[in-house]
């Protein structure tokens, strides 16, 4: 997916989506946000500093799913 024409806050708005639910699988045996999931995320946080917009980072979980 191209990010480059997708406006600052949509962009924003997206990687939160991503943050919570990622952090909402830390507190659960299932995992919904996985690889996919997180190359999407490093697609948006790489536009995100492109622009130098501010986010709150990702805390991913050590097994990496």
């Amino acid at each position: 997916m191209d990010y480059s024409q997708m406006k600052d806050e949509r962009l924003l708005a997206f990687y939160e989506n991503v943050r919570q639910q990622v952090a909402l699988d830390a507190g659960s045996r299932y995992r919904f946000a996985r690889d996919g999931v997180r190359a999407c995320a490093d697609k948006l946080r790489e536009e995100m500093d492109l622009r130098r917009l501010r986010f709150m980072p990702i805390n991913w979980p050590e097994d990496g799913r």
